[in-house]
């Protein structure tokens, strides 16, 4: 059921050991709630997810951008890069972020769907494979879908891919993974546009067909707005 109440403030989720912190708006009368998954070397901060998710808030639905590596493992990291192909952990990690959107008053009657970008993407599919009652949309942006290995034809929430007309390997990638795919699945390739979709137009493209895949699977429209 719509939420008729429109809010930002910050959370910190537990899951497991670690507390996350993220930024949690919901618009008024919102149709659903998306959670991203950021890629490795980003975060709740990146100008490209936030970018997107002002989109989606247009778009009447909520969002919620968190960081899947505490402070502490973020700086290890960046020194090891040990944690950003670790993507069963970013998996339990989202995991546990849905069970909490699906725990709190303010967002358990939203349909939940995740964006994923980079090996997020990855985790968002290892994710949506465990809790398939629950995810009803996913979309990846520059994913590496590849990355959710096994995972993928356990996938049942409808699945768009977005990548880069000129990211050639990604292309390549992602196509592969979509003959893995047993659900309702798109691949989108954006003109001209290379991984970062830096290019003029690109990235508001990629905002557009996001915010059409979540409307029809997560609030019911079978087509965007005027």
């Amino acid at each position: 059921m719509p939420t008729p109440r429109q809010y930002d403030r910050p959370v910190a989720v537990r899951a497991g050991q670690a507390l996350l912190e993220g930024d949690l708006s919901i618009p008024e009368r919102a149709g659903g709630i998306v959670l991203f998954a950021h890629g490795s070397g980003s975060s709740r901060h990146s100008p490209r997810n936030r970018h997107v998710a002002q989109f989606l808030r247009e778009g009447a639905l909520g969002t919620l951008l968190i960081d899947l590596l505490t402070s502490g493992e973020e700086k290890a990291e960046a020194a090891t890069g040990h944690l950003r192909f670790d993507i069963n952990l970013l998996g339990e990690r989202l995991v546990a972020l849905t069970d909490w959107l699906r725990a709190q008053p303010d967002t358990c009657g939203l349909s939940v769907g995740y964006f994923g970008a980079s090996t997020g993407a990855a985790a968002a599919l290892v994710a949506a494979a465990r809790r398939p009652e629950i995810v009803r949309a996913i979309v990846s942006r520059g994913g590496r879908p590849d990355l959710a290995g096994p995972s993928l034809p356990r996938v049942a929430a409808p699945t768009l891919l977005i990548v880069g007309e000129r990211d050639a390997l990604v292309v390549d990638l992602n196509r592969d993974a979509l003959g893995k795919l047993r659900g309702e699945k798109a691949l989108a390739i954006v003109p001209t546009a290379t991984h970062l979709f830096e290019e003029p137009g690109a990235l508001d493209e990629v905002a557009r067909l996001a915010r059409e895949w979540f409307r029809r699977y997560l609030a019911g429209e079978s087509q965007e707005r005027p």
